[in-house]
């Protein structure tokens, strides 16, 4: 039992490092994941910002947490998209014709995603404090806010696997993330949502940014996250359980 767990994780090792050296030597994955969310913040802060109504004299405190959100949301594109060209050019079958356990082909674009993803994250939030980020949170909350942001990242990354699987064209792979890049600005990440009409102030309250950003934002603000961090944890723990179980079903129909 311990050899086969140890044969299951250095075999993941092994595709977890082939995954990354293809994002290392193509870093302008990373770069282009990082500029769009990068601008977006400059323009909300710098051009927009002194027009939106906050209750909050540091406006990139209050958007930096919808930036991430998005910035993930974009980042995961890239890996339906490796996972489709590992399909479409027979790779994922020949790694099934070797003695490798066969999940950990998968769990290797997972986990460079998680990594990847990381990266994006650290350098945005470098950005933002160049441009007057502060946050009071201690180490727990930062951790917290670690944990939500890694969670919301492997639920996305498993969407993301599903349509790298089911896909037919390398367009129709990353098509998916354009509705969830879409979703924050129909959030509380860039205004609050008492703003909003009341049709769209509805769903604005009760999709899964709002409670993640709010409870981001509280944890950063060294303030009490109330029921908004369950719910945030609920939304991001059933994405991923159902994104999950619909990918590994995917895979094993590839795997057949």
């Amino acid at each position: 039992m311990e050899s086969a767990k140890n044969y299951f994780f250095s075999d993941m090792r092994v595709m977890l490092g082939r995954s990354m050296r293809h994002v290392f030597r193509s870093m302008d994955t990373i770069i282009t994941v990082c500029i769009t969310p990068i601008a977006m913040m400059l323009l909300f802060v710098y051009v927009l910002g002194g027009a939106i109504q906050t209750g909050t004299d540091n406006y990139v405190n209050y958007l930096l947490p919808g930036i991430l959100l998005i910035a993930i949301a974009s980042g995961v594109s890239y890996t339906a998209y490796r996972l489709f060209l590992d399909k479409q050019r027979g790779i994922i079958e020949r790694f099934h014709s070797m003695p490798i356990a066969r999940s950990t082909v998968l769990w290797g674009h997972v986990l460079t995603s998680v990594v990847s993803n990381a990266i994006s994250v650290a350098v945005i939030i470098l950005v933002a404090l160049l441009m007057g980020f502060r946050s009071s949170a201690g180490i727990l909350s930062w951790l917290a806010v670690a944990g939500i942001l890694a969670l919301f990242t492997l639920a996305l990354t498993w969407i993301a696997a599903l349509a790298g699987l089911s896909a037919k064209t390398v367009e129709g792979a990353s098509a998916f993330s354009y509705p969830l890049i879409f979703l924050p600005f129909i959030s509380s990440a860039f205004v609050p949502t008492e703003s909003m009409p009341t049709v769209v102030r509805v769903f604005a309250e009760n999709q899964p940014v709002t409670s993640i950003v709010s409870a981001i934002r509280a944890l950063l603000a060294e303030q009490p996250v109330g029921h908004e961090i369950w719910i945030a944890l609920a939304w991001c723990l059933g994405i991923l359980i159902v994104s999950y179980l619909f990918a590994m079903r995917a895979y094993k129909r590839k795997a057949v």
